[in-house]
């Protein structure tokens, strides 16, 4: 139903909320909010569309907010309407936070909630939005990294609902195994250290005396979390991302007062950077998307595969810092995740996820596919993703080291993808 229609920086918006069950495999009383957002360029409100759904990355990833008509949003907005989910348990949509975590009495009931959020029931949710508010027609998919993996969930329980689906760094393995993942994860997050040193060279003093100061552990953050070595070492992650570099470069450079002390412009960034406190599903569903029946318990994948690589640890010099790897430790020190501590730590030893990907449906696949796959991506192998591509049925891939994780952000990655669906035939009619 629409719950809102108005006019903002030059688009017509709708506000979509659905109700639908909690588990759509055994529905029963319990339920969530689904929330969508679409958007038209105001001078189209009237025309007759295609829909074009955008699945966002993460896991735990609300829909974006847009601001203004730029980057791939202006560009789809040029021949879509486009459909922005929060997925279940983000945004608007059930958001799960700290607080909610706490009405759970045990460990095993807060794991069996959360194990509700993954790709399948997501995909649910979008079916059900697709039914319910735009009649049954068929609609188009762009994918963002884990909104890749979505896509060919998608594609393996609901190919009839798709006319053409773009993936912008996110084809998975169909064989999904975490401890894999981080044998690979671990080598490509090395080699970015080894880059933002060679280009910051300075830098190599100002992280180990950021890391030695931490040491002493006495360094408090506003929320009275304690600022440990390994907390700061996991701001790495954003190492994957264009300007991942440059954030960083800045942010040490006003990492001490004129007294010696971490500043607090320093302590309020990291802070900022590493609570949690927007994506809190980020976290803590990280681990159970590469896992499924056939790869048994993910066990702390990240974890288990840190202690083969000495050379991220935290009194390593030149300091390594950690990428899209989440361990035990941050359900332990970071404030607004320690209430999902025990269930993500039930989930981690579960051992009978359902699948999430139908290899001989996406082979027999005639949806057409268009997927961009960064070269150089840190977070999503390359070798992995193009094994992908080689099982699924119509699907052209573009290899490319021109942009990072993000390379969503510009306006051509986008409207290249459209062209290659559009040399094979376009969208299915």
């Amino acid at each position: 139903m629409i719950t809102a229609e108005y006019v903002a920086a030059g688009m017509q918006v709708r506000d979509h909320v659905v109700t639908a069950p909690l588990d759509w495999a055994r529905p029963d009383e319990r339920t969530i909010q689904v929330f969508a957002r679409e958007l038209c360029s105001a001078e189209k409100a009237g025309q007759d569309l295609p829909v074009l759904l955008f699945l966002q990355g993460g896991p735990g990833g609300k829909g974006p907010r847009p601001v203004d008509k730029s980057g791939w949003i202006g560009e789809a907005l040029k021949t879509h309407r486009l459909l922005l989910l929060d997925q279940r348990g983000t945004g608007r949509s059930s958001r799960i936070t700290a607080a909610s975590m706490e009405r759970f009495d045990s460990a095993a009931d807060g794991a069996e909630y959360l194990g509700h959020f993954r790709a399948d029931s997501i995909v649910s949710d979008a079916e059900f939005l697709r039914k319910t508010v735009f009649g049954g027609r068929k609609w188009s998919t762009l994918g963002q990294s884990y909104g890749g993996f979505l896509t060919l969930t998608y594609l393996s329980q609901a190919p009839e609902a798709l006319d053409a689906c773009y993936i912008t760094g996110g084809l998975p393995s169909l064989t999904p195994d975490a401890l894999e993942v981080y044998r690979r994860t671990y080598v490509r997050t090395k080699g970015k250290n080894l880059e933002f040193y060679a280009r910051y060279g300075h830098h190599v003093e100002t992280m180990a005396k950021i890391a030695d100061r931490l040491a002493v552990g006495d360094v408090y953050l506003a929320d009275g979390d304690r600022l440990t070595v390994r907390r700061f070492q996991s701001l790495g992650i954003d190492y994957g991302m264009k300007p991942g570099f440059e954030r960083m470069a800045w942010l040490i450079d006003e990492a001490f007062d004129d007294s010696g002390e971490l500043s607090d412009t320093f302590l309020a960034q990291v802070q900022a950077r590493s609570n949690y406190a927007e994506n809190p599903l980020f976290a803590v569903m990280q681990e159970s998307i590469f896992a499924d029946g056939a790869s048994g318990a993910t066990a702390w994948a990240a974890q288990r595969e840190l202690a083969r690589h000495p050379e991220f640890a935290e009194s390593a010099r030149p300091l390594m810092m950690t990428g899209e790897m989440m361990y035990p430790w941050m359900f332990e020190e970071i404030r607004l995740l320690k209430p999902f501590g025990a269930a993500v730590n039930e989930m981690a030893r579960r051992d009978d996820w359902g699948p999430l990907y139908d290899p001989k449906m996406l082979a027999e696949n005639q949806v057409p596919v268009a997927a961009v796959v960064y070269h150089d991506d840190m977070y999503v192998d390359a070798p992995l993703s193009l094994e992908t591509a080689a099982q699924v049925g119509n699907l052209q891939a573009w290899v490319t080291n021109e942009f990072e994780h993000d390379g969503i952000s510009s306006p051509s990655v986008f409207p290249r993808l459209v062209s290659m669906v559009e040399s094979v035939g376009g969208p299915l009619a």
